[in-house]
């Protein structure tokens, strides 16, 4: 390994700044939740933005859904009962519901644009959170290119902290959070908050979501020969 990652806790944010998670899809905020706790713990503000329904992401048979919006409001639902364990009041969490393709991706268009560009301008935070673009996720792709674009417009800076994911293809990371069992154990149960995608990871994958979550943050702190058990990975955008 020819680069260096650093504590996250070693990043200065001044106290009483904002930071936004600008969540492709509900759950992506609980990805890096134990880094959030560690912020909220500080003083630091933090605000969710969930861009997409991720109506795709539930299966058929978990549920009567007559229509994909159903399916939007009981994701929508699992990611506020989320942030209610996690301490993060409902009025922090807004849904920017934008338009997806027929697959459930996210348009990159003009109106998405629009939305984004108010969002962020509004709140101005220091620190926006989101998955890698390196992925394989199309509504991850597009969420960073929008939100690039948002924050070229700025005259003010922001810190873009890409955190990796399961479907991260290659990051090269900066920052880390490392956690050990009884934080995993509190991460878990943020992760199983989001029943829908529990459930989806039984029935594909024979273990829960927060297993494939938590197995993955164990993986990366092994795979860049990090102290502790567990971490969440960070690259800051260029």
């Amino acid at each position: 390994m020819d680069f260096k990652i650093t504590l996250f806790s070693e990043f200065e944010i001044a106290r009483g700044a904002t930071v936004v998670v600008m969540a492709p899809h509900p759950d992506d905020f609980d990805a890096v939740a134990i880094t959030l706790k560690r912020l909220a713990a500080q003083g630091i503000e933090i605000k969710l933005a969930v861009m997409t329904g991720g109506a795709s992401g539930v299966e058929d048979s978990f549920g009567s859904f007559e229509t994909g919006a159903d399916k939007a409001l009981l994701r929508e639902a699992e990611q506020l009962a989320s942030c209610q364990r996690f301490g993060l009041a409902d009025k922090a969490v807004t849904f920017l519901r934008l338009t997806e393709n027929d697959h459930g991706d996210l348009l990159d268009n003009c109106d998405n644009q629009l939305v984004i560009d108010d969002y962020l301008k509004n709140i101005q935070p220091k620190i926006i959170f989101m998955p890698h673009g390196n992925d394989s996720n199309a509504t991850h792709r597009s969420s960073l290119r929008m939100v690039k674009r948002a924050v070229s417009k700025w005259q003010f800076k922001v810190t873009l902290m890409l955190n990796m994911d399961p479907k991260t293809i290659a990051i090269k990371p900066d920052y880390y959070s490392g956690f050990d069992d009884d934080e995993a154990e509190w991460k878990g149960a943020l992760l199983r908050c989001h029943k829908s995608q529990h459930q989806r990871n039984l029935n594909s994958r024979q273990h829960g979501f927060d297993y494939r979550i938590l197995e993955f943050n164990r993986q990366g702190a092994k795979k860049f020969n990090l102290p502790g058990t567990y971490a969440e990975l960070f690259e800051v955008a260029n």
